[in-house]
This record gives structure tokens, C-alpha cells and sequence, in this order.
């Protein structure tokens, strides 16, 4: 381990495992011994640690969501090569798509939404979720279309509707399941999207790859 990364602590090391099964198998309906066992730990040990069952599902959703902020500020970082004639537009947008919308997210995807509207009822237990639930996707999402030559001020506004729509579609998938309709519907909103930014800038397409 790098000699600057300190070491995780005890929460830390339970919260991961508790995300691998999350991630794994889902965890929503599981009761907190149920996933205290698959996690490798004792409900004692969650509840000293997180509280309780519903405060443990937010910091759930928390690790996951920063976990995606890592991939995507990776992408933006490793865009591939600009020069290639090959790589069509939006496709770096079209990656993370895929990604979010991947089988292996779909547990946590629900979990998430199902803990969102409980804290958009006021549920006491899940508001925290709301702190920063947007916000905190403004700055990579932005920086992935500044990347691609739009203004900074353009590029946070349009992160909105980015997260706004991507959300939308994740729901739109889980609840029925048309991964090819989803995707074109994605695809097209990315397309138009760039190609409105694109316009302002008056530049083309080809110009921001």
C-alpha cells in the first residue's frame, strides 16, 4: 500500500464489504443480520458503527455514487486518442452510460431510488442522502463537457440536465427493462446535447473529439 494512503479504519473495511454485497446481491430487502452474515460481520458490529439498518443503506449509497465519481473523473482524465478517426461523438459519454446502466449496478440502482424517495417524503433516516445528491455530480459531470471545449458556466448548467436525464433513463431501465430503447434514447440525448453545445461555441462536432 502506497506509504500516502492512511490506513482504512474498522468502519471503512465494514462499509466496503457491506458494499460488495450490495453490489452483489442487493441488500434492500435483506434485514441487518441478514447482512451482517454476508458481509462477514455481526449486526452488533454494523450498528456500532453505523446506528442503525437505515443509516447503513445511506452510506451505502454514498460509497457506491463516489465510487462512479472516481470512474468517471478517470475517463475524463484518459480520454483515449482525440485523433482517432473511429471514436464517434459522445462516445465518452456513451462509456459511462454503459457503465451506470450495467447489470452489476442494478442492485445498488434500486436501492438508490428507493432510499431517494424516502427522503424525498421527509423520512427523518434517509434526508441525508439528499445533501449534495446533485451537487456533488456538477463538478465531474461538468468537467467531462469541459473537456470537450465548452465553457465552464455552459458546461455546469448542462451537467444538470445530464445527471437529470441519466437518472431519469437508469429508472426507465430497471422499471422496464428495454436496454436497447434506453440506450437510443441516451444516445440521441447525448447526441442532441453535444450538438446544441457544439453549435454555440460555433463549432463542429468533429472539432471536440
Amino acid at each position: 500500500m502506497d506509504e500516502a494512503t492512511p490506513a482504512a479504519t474498522p468502519k471503512q473495511k465494514l462499509l466496503a464489504a457491506v458494499v460488495t454485497v450490495a453490489l452483489t446481491g442487493g441488500i434492500s430487502d435483506k434485514s441487518l443480520r441478514a447482512i451482517a452474515e454476508a458481509a462477514g460481520t455481526s449486526h452488533r458490529m454494523l450498528i456500532h458503527h453505523f446506528g442503525s439498518r437505515e443509516r447503513l443503506l445511506v452510506d451505502v449509497i454514498r460509497e457506491v455514487e463516489e465510487r462512479q465519481r472516481t470512474v468517471l473523473a478517470e475517463m475524463v482524465a484518459d480520454p483515449g486518442d482525440p485523433g482517432d478517426p473511429d471514436e464517434e461523438p459522445a462516445a465518452r459519454e456513451m462509456r459511462m452510460w454503459q457503465h451506470l446502466r450495467s447489470p452489476e449496478l442494478a442492485p445498488q440502482e434500486r436501492l438508490f431510488f428507493e432510499v431517494y424517495g424516502q427522503a424525498l417524503q421527509g423520512r427523518a433516516w434517509a434526508r441525508p442522502l439528499l445533501d449534495g445528491i446533485v451537487e456533488n455530480w456538477l463538478g465531474p459531470v461538468a468537467g467531462m463537457l469541459e473537456a470537450a471545449g465548452i465553457d465552464p458556466e455552459t458546461a455546469r448548467t448542462a451537467a444538470r440536465l445530464w445527471v437529470a436525464v441519466g437518472r431519469g433513463l437508469l429508472l426507465d431501465v430497471l422499471a422496464t427493462g428495454d436496454n436497447d430503447e434506453v440506450d437510443a434514447a441516451m444516445r440521441f440525448f447525448a447526441d442532441m446535447m453535444l450538438a446544441t453545445l457544439q453549435a454555440r461555441l460555433g463549432e463542429s462536432p468533429a472539432e471536440n473529439q
